[in-house]
């Protein structure tokens, strides 16, 4: 199956996967391989790349990928790039599986399928035959595939991420778009925000935290939170016990926002500092306000900042994205608040050309 028809399946049958996968078409999956290979047939045939020079991309024959369980789009988009590469693709899951790629795999026409192999266990001889190493995960399990994996072998790591968002027009269509990141996936992704920057002084950033709340629960009205495990749902409870004998103390510079009678979302407004905050997921967002100058918000990322995976912003203009993106924050991707879940597909990955790293090229010279 050469890449042409590759394209035209994947673009077929991915409408169905669309919540993981985004708008995937026949024109989309072109320009991603022309962004990132110069040239949608490069892996089919030699392209011109010069004066009697040529060069034709080869894609790995065989890739493994290591799947975390926080959230099924990141496997499935790794899983989607290697059949759209043409390799065979073994995918070690997470104890329990993720039905979303067992599903995806059971959609693909017999030819595509027989290049996906799924495993909860990982077989030994994958990691040592695998051309490609990709491995989502914490530090401490890409440091073990890292030592694992050989000379020649290629090595892809998505390592732990937290993103943020900036709101400099504190308006109600910017509490909309950042529920929506606040409450898709869960808040389990990488590019998920923990927490909302907001200019302006104290009622500024309570007030819009109060309207997010509100936004927070109309969104979930139409798309609730999946159950939690008792213990995740206590941790919620506890994290909101403690936040409210805060604010009891705080004399107006805290407050907290909840779902009535369930953990399905939290909102915590604090303007008492700028300090970063790492959510326990599952859609608990804060709220603080953004470091006067702006120059001081990397300071106030703390050691987050190693650790950034997108930055929302709102406006969403060309200039302001400019402004975030002069502080050299060593985020990989800068976007408008409301899409910071749902990247285009010709998006960088942690800052990496998501096809180009797996690829290498051979070059043909004639006289």
């Amino acid at each position: 199956m050469n890449t042409d028809a590759r394209i035209e399946v994947l673009a077929r049958m991915t409408p169905a996967f669309a919540p993981w996968l985004g708008e995937v078409t026949v024109e989309n999956l072109r320009e991603l391989l022309q962004a990132e290979l110069g040239d949608a047939r490069a892996l089919d045939d030699f392209q011109p790349r010069g004066p009697r020079h040529f060069s034709k991309a080869v894609a790995p024959r065989t890739i493994l990928h290591i799947v975390s369980g926080n959230t099924p789009h990141a496997g499935l988009q790794s899983l989607f790039r290697g059949l759209l590469l043409g390799s065979h693709n073994w995918v070690k899951l997470p104890t329990g599986g993720l039905p979303e790629i067992a599903a995806f795999r059971d959609a693909l026409p017999a030819e595509l399928a027989a290049r996906v192999e799924l495993a909860e266990t990982l077989p030994e001889e994958w990691l040592g035959r695998a051309e490609a190493v990709i491995v989502f995960g914490a530090d401490a399990t890409i440091e073990e595939f890292r030592r694992r994996t050989q000379a020649g072998q290629i090595f892809v790591a998505h390592g732990h991420r937290v993103s943020f968002g900036v709101v400099c027009d504190a308006d109600a269509e910017a509490a909309r778009a950042a529920a929506r990141d606040a409450s898709l996936f869960d808040q389990r992704g990488c590019q998920s925000p923990h927490l909302f920057y907001v200019q302006g002084g104290a009622a500024r950033v309570l007030g819009w935290a109060a309207a997010l709340a509100r936004e927070m629960e109309i969104f979930n009205q139409t798309q609730p939170r999946a159950k939690l495990a008792p213990a995740d749902a206590a941790r919620i409870y506890t994290l909101r016990e403690e936040w409210r004998f805060r604010a009891t103390g705080a004399a107006g510079e805290a407050a907290v926002w909840t779902s009535a009678g369930s953990t399905d979302w939290t909102v915590i407004g604090d303007v008492r500092d700028s300090a970063f905050v790492a959510s326990p997921a599952d859609r608990v967002v804060f709220v603080k306000p953004l470091p006067e100058p702006l120059a001081a918000l990397p300071a106030a990322l703390g050691p987050a900042r190693r650790h950034l995976g997108a930055v929302g912003f709102w406006p969403a203009t060309v200039a302001h994205g400019r402004e975030l993106a002069a502080l050299d924050l060593p985020a990989a991707r800068l976007c408008p608040i409301g899409r910071m879940q749902t990247p285009p597909l010709t998006w960088h990955q942690d800052g990496l050309p998501p096809l180009g790293a797996l690829v290498r090229w051979v070059d043909l010279e004639t006289l």
